[in-house]
């Protein structure tokens, strides 16, 4: 099975991305889900995190974290912060190994896209694809759309400081699709982006070799 990260910063069109190639017979998991699942009542990362942040995040009657009061924590200084992705990312790793392992099995697909919410958290875990897609459009392009869709302009500046930037994900993409253009257009980019692939037999990409970025 050929495995892809697809990373893009907030209304860049990377669901989109993901979805059209799930249309093409790629199968889809969300990193964000994945993240959210090692946090999962009694786990060894919930005790983890309770541990460093404190018992008293646990429901002692569900085992359940309280997420908000330990983001209220752990993100009141940057080392907070880093101290939780410290705990959290080795997890994480884990949990998506199983899962890609979990797809691969299965058999329902020679393609299994991952949608990374933040690729500069997670470049310790490149060596577990053979690709790097990106997904990039110009900032004011991308306000406008998610304006389009309800986002407060403020919300979306505040994310937007919080993701690594275009030229972070150009430097680490084996494949860069440019959404300037209509929806017609970036699926364009997509499909021809997978007849490639699939012509070749879904070889290895040569940045991906040793686990490595370009």
């Amino acid at each position: 099975m050929y495995k892809v990260f697809l990373a893009g910063g907030i209304a860049s069109g990377k669901s989109t991305v993901a979805r059209i190639l799930e249309g093409l017979g790629a199968s889809r998991i969300d990193l964000d889900q994945v993240s959210r699942s090692v946090l999962s009542p009694r786990s060894a990362c919930s005790a983890a995190v309770a541990k460093a942040f404190g018992e008293d995040l646990v429901d002692p009657a569900t085992g359940e974290i309280n997420r908000p009061l330990l983001a209220k924590r752990a993100f009141a200084t940057p080392e907070g912060g880093a101290r939780l992705e410290a705990i959290e990312l080795p997890f994480i790793s884990e949990a998506l190994a199983h899962a890609l392992d979990e797809e691969e099995r299965s058999g329902a697909a020679s393609v299994c896209v991952v949608e990374v919410p933040l690729l500069d958290r997670v470049e310790a875990m490149l060596s577990q694809v053979d690709e790097v897609l990106c997904v990039v459009a110009p900032l004011g392009l991308r306000r406008v759309r998610a304006q389009g869709r309800g986002m407060d302009v403020a919300d979306f500046d505040r994310r937007v400081a919080l993701q690594p930037s275009d030229e972070y994900l150009r430097s680490h993409a084996d494949v860069v699709f440019d959404n300037v253009g209509d929806e017609k257009d970036l699926a364009a980019q997509v499909r021809a982006w997978w007849d490639s692939r699939e012509r070749y037999g879904w070889v290895r990409s040569p940045a991906r070799e040793g686990g490595t970025p370009r």
